[in-house]
Parts: structure tokens; C-alpha cells; sequence
């Protein structure tokens, strides 16, 4: 399928909005090297729904907003010479399970991936961390990166909240934007890196449940108001 001269703006802004996140993603040390990736939800056309993600193992400083690779639902390419990420099903997973999901990142920073590493969930010891990721950030079971597998027990962890831990291996955070998912992702390796310097200095305690309430209420809100269609 080639993109008509209508069509091609609009994937070039997507394209532009996610090298622009990744350039960010690995200024800001939530990666090294050629790891993590980022993908953004493109609107449909010919009722095929359609995604726009990095290339597999490409220096983001060295990528063009062309080199960004336009995938259907399926994960067939419909636009780009490259390959995609190879960490694509679980992109196309989350977006699948999630209306309200415009983007999606996966990282690898240190203090996120300590915890995921550990098997130990992120609880909600920060305001901001149930308003904009909806509370706790859960651990998912282990998969191999890049299976179906893993993919599914990613996205049963996200549950509706924004972020969640992937065993072994990292980070998956979401939002409307790709800008939204890179916030979210440094927003949770702040929490992760309080709660673990915390804990060192002899305990981290959770935000009282009433609170978490209240502000799960500002959460869904927000989600509810950026639901996206298919």
C-alpha cells in the first residue's frame, strides 16, 4: 500500500513525533545504545488501523523520520524500508486492549528495571504517580521479549493504568502522545528511584488508600476524556 500525497503528511508528523520521543527517551538515559522503543497510534485508513513505530537495532541519532516504520494491526508493513521493533506485539497488544492509548514506550531504565528485575511491584508512594500512571505499578509475569507471550502478561499488568513492569527485562508506559508515554516513563523511574532510596533509609509507605481513591478518580477522569477511536 503506498500512501496517497493526503496521507503523507500526516504520517510524516506521527513519524517526526516519534523519533522525537525516542531522541528524547535516550537523551534522558532511560535506555542505552540501540534499546527501548516507541510507537504511536495512526487513524485508521481503508478501516485498516494503523501504527507508526522504530526500526529494530538503528542508532536513534542516526534515524530520519522516514526510517520510522508504518505497520498495520497484524504487523505487516504497509510503509518503510525497515525493520520493525522487534518488540511490536506487544505495542500492537497494548493498543488492542487499550482505547485510551495513543502511544506506547518501553525502556529500560535502572531503577524501574531494579524493581522489575526484583519481582517487586511499585506501590503508590507518590501523588503524581496515581494521578497520571493510576496507582501501583504492577509487575508482569516473565516472558521472553518480543513473544506474544510476553506481550499478553504485559498487558494484564497495565490493566488501566499507565505503566507497567516487565519482569526481568523493564519498563511499558502509555499515553496519548508519544510526549505523554516519555513523561509517564520518567515520571515512574522517579518513583521507582525514591521508593528504592526509601526503602534503604528504612521503609517506604504507600499514600493512605483513601487518598489513592480520590485520586484514581482524577485519573480515570482524564482517561476517560482521551479515549481514541479505532
Amino acid at each position: 500500500m503506498t500512501p496517497t500525497s493526503r496521507d503523507t503528511p500526516r504520517w510524516l508528523a506521527a513519524r517526526r513525533a516519534v523519533l522525537a520521543a525516542a531522541l528524547r527517551m535516550s537523551e534522558r538515559g532511560l535506555v542505552t545504545g540501540m534499546s527501548g522503543n516507541v510507537s504511536m497510534r495512526l487513524p485508521s485508513a481503508r478501516g485498516r488501523a494503523l501504527v507508526a513505530v522504530t526500526p529494530s537495532q538503528r542508532p536513534y541519532d542516526r534515524l530520519r523520520p522516514e526510517d520510522i516504520v508504518v505497520v498495520d494491526s497484524a504487523g505487516a508493513i504497509v510503509d518503510g524500508s525497515l525493520a520493525p521493533s522487534s518488540e511490536l506485539p506487544l505495542h500492537l497488544a497494548v493498543y488492542a486492549a487499550r482505547q485510551d492509548v495513543g502511544a506506547v514506550m518501553h525502556t529500560h531504565s535502572a531503577y524501574a528495571s531494579a524493581l522489575a528485575v526484583a519481582g517487586h511491584d511499585l506501590p503508590p508512594v507518590l501523588d503524581e504517580l496515581v494521578v497520571f500512571v493510576g496507582g501501583a505499578v504492577e509487575v508482569a509475569e516473565y516472558g521472553i521479549s518480543g513473544t506474544k507471550a510476553m506481550a499478553e502478561r504485559a498487558v494484564r499488568a497495565l490493566g488501566d493504568r499507565n505503566a507497567a513492569l516487565l519482569r526481568n527485562h523493564g519498563l511499558v508506559g502509555v499515553g496519548g502522545t508519544p510526549g505523554e508515554a516519555l513523561d509517564v516513563c520518567e515520571l515512574v523511574e522517579r518513583a521507582a528511584r525514591v521508593y528504592i532510596m526509601a526503602s534503604l533509609l528504612g521503609g517506604a509507605k504507600a499514600l493512605p488508600p483513601d487518598v489513592v481513591r480520590k485520586e484514581r478518580k482524577l485519573f480515570l477522569a482524564r482517561q476517560a476524556s482521551r479515549r481514541v477511536q479505532p
